[in-house]
């Protein structure tokens, strides 16, 4: 059989993963009511990664996939430890570390105690090539944080690596390429509108409106009554 090129592999895996988040029902659609985020943003489409954690198999994929990925773009001896951001990267971390057969910390929103490891739980890589590993990304924001706390305390952090990145607010990915942040991900919502073409996980009303979101995420927010500057977090 011949070998396929990375990118053939990366829409490969893209797709497995936005098919695994349908079936476990982790993809949300809601025009018609949507989504507000923590930072005022409206948005019709809303994804829970937090629910791989209950699926045996699907998160055993997904986990392969991405100890995959980070193989294939960042190197298979590269990296030296892996940090979750708390909380919903914890779990992840721990998997993709006991793949990786590296250590494994995780970095708190808010720093606990004095010191420079004051947000790192477990022990501080410091003077290691740390993955920051978390569920999902929207435009950046925390990842730009816990990047910032694990570099404070010593560690080398120049990739981060989520399961699921909206792929769709202006300035994310710059964002964190103009601190020397490389994002890695499986998929995005155009994944999942692809999938989407399979099989009707949704009607096409709804689909045509995502749609509509994708191709203008800040004039849709505003038009629905939301900001229109990008921010990330979870729905009220």
């Amino acid at each position: 059989m011949a070998m396929q090129h990375a990118s053939d592999w990366d829409r490969d895996a893209a797709l497995t993963t936005a098919r695994i988040l349908l079936e476990i029902k982790a993809v949300n659609f809601r025009p018609e009511e949507p989504y507000t985020f923590t930072s005022g943003w409206k948005s019709p489409v809303y994804i829970d990664c937090r629910k791989i954690i209950y699926f045996p198999r699907a998160r055993n994929k997904i986990m392969d996939l991405g100890v995959e990925k980070i193989g294939r773009h960042i190197g298979y001896e590269t990296i030296d430890a892996v940090a979750g951001g708390e909380t919903a990267g914890i779990p992840f971390a721990a998997w993709i570390a006991d793949r990786l057969a590296a250590p494994m910390a995780y970095v708190r929103k808010q720093p606990k105690g004095f010191g420079r490891g004051a947000q790192i739980e477990g022990d501080v890589p410091e003077g290691k090539n740390t993955l920051l590993v978390e569920d999902l990304t929207t435009d950046g924001g925390s990842k730009i944080k816990f990047a910032q706390a694990l570099r404070d305390a010593g560690a080398i952090c120049d990739h981060t690596f989520v399961v699921f990145y909206y792929g769709v607010f202006p300035g994310s990915f710059e964002a964190m390429k103009g601190m020397g942040l490389n994002l890695h991900h499986l998929c995005t919502w155009w994944d999942v509108l692809e999938v989407c073409r399979e099989r009707p996980y949704f009607s096409e009303t709804a689909l045509k409106e995502v749609r509509k979101f994708l191709e203008d995420p800040t004039g849709w927010s505003k038009a629905h009554g939301g900001i229109g500057a990008a921010g990330e977090g979870k729905p009220k």
